[in-house]
């Protein structure tokens, strides 16, 4: 009697781990920019005019606009993963790579909007930005740290999300596996929150 041996491989997903993981990592930006949240609202309270004065020398205009464009790319992820649920596999990775656009977009954006301001002479170090109130220089050392570090997360966002347009394009992300995209779909959210909450703090509360 013939008897065959078939070997099955299995490989093991815990997607609910991989999501438990995801959200504690998360919570652990949460408490990053929430510390500097805290920190910024001490010094605001600190130095209210003089807040005030330096908020006048930020463009509220490419503010608006890079505010439109984080939520808008909220959207196109989200669809993303939406269409790879329903087995689109090409719509899912033109939303990736559309999100991935609007992300540079923003870079670009903020890269003009640094680059008007070292035009100016402000920037950390500067004999324009040292001449200024003890309040002033605060504000700005916490608008470029803060705002940097955010910039930061963008790129890393934006490289996670084309590993994870790789990771479709070859099949590895499906209807039935799409775990990684769904917790890149988290990452980039909270940076998207992170963003609409240095908006108003920096732009709009003068």
């Amino acid at each position: 009697m013939n008897t065959e041996e078939h070997t099955v491989s299995h490989v093991h997903r815990d997607d609910i781990g991989s999501r438990m993981g995801m959200w504690l990592f998360l919570f652990t930006e949460l408490l990053l920019f929430g510390g500097m949240f805290f920190l910024y609202s001490v010094y605001r309270f600190i130095n209210t005019e003089a807040f005030h004065i330096a908020a006048k020398e930020l463009n509220t205009l490419i503010g608006c606009f890079n505010t439109a464009i984080l939520l808008t790319s909220s959207l196109t992820m989200a669809l993303s993963i939406t269409a790879i649920q329903k087995d689109k596999k090409g719509l899912s990775i033109f939303f990736q790579l559309l999100t991935i656009l609007m992300a540079f977009g923003f870079l670009v954006n903020k890269y003009f909007e640094w680059t008007t301001k070292f035009h100016h002479g402000i920037y950390p170090g500067s004999d324009t930005l040292l001449s200024m109130d003890s309040g002033e220089i605060l504000f700005f050392g916490l608008y470029y740290v803060m705002t940097g570090l955010h910039g930061l997360h963008v790129i890393i966002g934006a490289v996670l999300i084309g590993i994870m347009t790789r990771l479709t394009a070859k099949g590895v992300i499906t209807k039935d596996s799409f775990v990684k995209l769904e917790s890149a779909g988290l990452y980039w959210h909270l940076v998207d929150i992170i963003w609409i909450f240095l908006f108003p703090l920096f732009y709009l509360i003068t």
